[in-house]
């Protein structure tokens, strides 16, 4: 994706970037807004307020596809002045008017985040002031238009397209409607529950209860990979019963009572489905190690042996059930995706695909925009913690490294837990290049190798979470997304000092 998007530049699109760091694509950018961590909705919001107060958006689209303009106009025009913005975001006022200009007057805009806006406690709001502001400009139906995250994994979209959340099911439909909930019992030849299932730290926090007693985590390392792992731990180790299954033996396997070896993605054949709903097919190149297999295969034994009649032969077989119980998914069969990838919805066998979704309307006609909240982080700088820790991802490593750990080139390019200072706040605490550094708050410390980096903020520390030697989620707030219950890794106050 960051190639396409250099590329674009090279054509001569324009682009902002909205990051507290000057990440590489603010130098390519005609617009950089370096705004405080936690503030992406008075960003939004204050961009919403320009577009409305100056008439910039598109009237003819609003008039035609909006249900509650009158009521989101005076909301944002009475509680989003710039002012307001500017105080929140730590930008200029006139940054915010210019971010707005540029997007409302561009004839196509593409508005991309990454987690950077998921993990944080307003995550599905800011999420919601996105789509708004392609709302207000008539950016949706459109080449090159829309509101489009960009996934933390490869199959992100595929697993929530699957029914992978817990309250929908595949091809988010509803557990609540007659119809639906009637075929996929045909299908399954079972009844479904009457209610939604729980989050993850729902069910982590019963966990630690004692009302919940047992766990399946498949490919998640939960006890490295989760917000304030501290509790996390405690919640595991209050299990009667916890299966890990996963390709590598990840820090959860120590709190396993079974360990299930699983296939890699070069071991087993399957689709993936990236964020622009492509479906794709991937082939087995080797076959898997020991007693692995792919997670299908797996389930499907385990399914056997719990007296069930899953006679599943191989994920085209899957691939076929889907389109039963889903029918946008119904043409997507994995001897149309040998030839090329197809983008659902694909409703019939002959269907080409949707590349470009809303192209003459929207599913329940009218669109209603959001009353998107601004929430603070659930933790500020203090003169005990001065400083925000803010979460990353390295280029050389992936996640929790449980792969690229594995990697010896990789590793070589970056083999130790790195956490990146400014210059300033570095020479104040006595910090120099390569330094060991304590890094601590109540939940615990983590030991790292200083990085002094002028495009870090002062007063904010960045480092990743891909080291088992620095368990970084050990210091994350316990602040949850309002709607999602997503932790919020961005925001952490924490102290730093020099190790002697």
């Amino acid at each position: 994706m960051a190639q396409k998007i250099m590329k674009a530049l090279d054509r001569g699109a324009k682009c902002i970037v909205a990051d507290p760091r000057r990440i590489f694509f603010a130098e390519r950018s005609n617009l950089f807004l370096p705004l405080r961590p936690g503030s992406n909705i008075p960003l939004l919001n204050g961009m919403a307020y320009v577009i409305i107060k100056e008439e910039l958006y598109d009237n003819e689209f609003v008039e035609k596809y909006v249900e509650n303009f009158d009521s989101y106009r005076h909301y944002i025009l009475s509680e989003w002045d710039l002012a307001k913005a500017s105080r929140y975001t730590g930008l200029k006022p006139f940054l915010i008017e210019q971010a707005a200009y540029l997007y409302s007057q561009a004839k196509s805009a593409l508005i991309l985040w990454g987690l950077g806006v998921s993990e944080h406690r307003a995550g599905s709001y800011t999420a919601m002031a996105a789509a708004n502001l392609a709302t207000l400009c008539g950016f949706w139906g459109k080449p090159g238009c829309g509101a489009m995250p960009l996934r933390g994994q490869n199959n992100v979209q595929g697993v929530c397209d699957m029914g992978g959340l817990p309250y929908v099911l595949p091809g988010y439909q509803s557990y609540l409607d007659p119809t639906t909930k009637l075929r996929f019992q045909e299908v399954w030849g079972t009844s479904l529950p009457d209610r939604e299932g729980k989050t993850l730290p729902t069910l982590l926090r019963e966990a630690l209860s004692g009302k919940v007693k047992g766990l399946y985590a498949m490919g998640y390392d939960v006890a490295m990979s989760h917000g304030d792992i501290g509790v996390v731990w405690k919640a595991l180790s209050n299990l009667e019963f916890f299966v890990v299954q996963d390709i590598f033996m990840p820090l959860s396997g120590k709190y396993a009572h079974v360990v299930l070896p699983a296939a890699s993605v070069f071991e087993k054949c399957g689709t993936f489905t990236n964020g622009e709903r492509r479906v794709q097919l991937f082939e087995k190149a080797v076959s898997p190690p020991g007693e692995a297999l792919p997670d299908w295969l797996i389930l499907t034994k385990l399914a056997q042996k719990l007296g069930y009649n899953w006679n599943y032969q191989s994920p085209a077989e899957i691939a076929e059930e889907i389109g039963r119980v889903w029918p946008a998914w119904k043409g997507i069969l994995h001897s149309r995706l040998k030839e090329r990838g197809i983008q659902w919805p694909c409703p019939e066998e002959d269907h080409p695909g949707t590349p470009i979704l809303f192209t003459t309307g929207f599913p329940k006609g009218k669109i209603h925009l959001a009353m998107a909240k601004h929430i603070p982080p659930f933790e500020e700088p203090t003169s005990q913690y001065p400083f925000l820790l803010v979460t990353i991802r390295r280029l050389n490593h992936y996640n929790v490294g449980s792969m690229s750990r594995r990697c010896p080139s990789l590793k070589k390019l970056y083999s130790e837990p790195i956490i990146d200072i400014n210059p300033e706040d570095a020479k104040e605490f006595g910090i120099y290049e390569g330094a060991r550094v304590r890094v601590w708050n109540d939940r615990g410390e983590v030991i790292f190798r200083a990085h002094l980096e002028e495009r870090v903020p002062r007063g904010q520390l960045y480092t990743d979470f891909h080291f088992e030697t620095a368990l970084t989620n050990l210091l994350v707030s316990p602040g949850l997304d309002e709607l999602m219950e997503t932790p919020e890794y961005k925001v952490s106050a924490v102290a730093i000092s020099l190790l002697s």
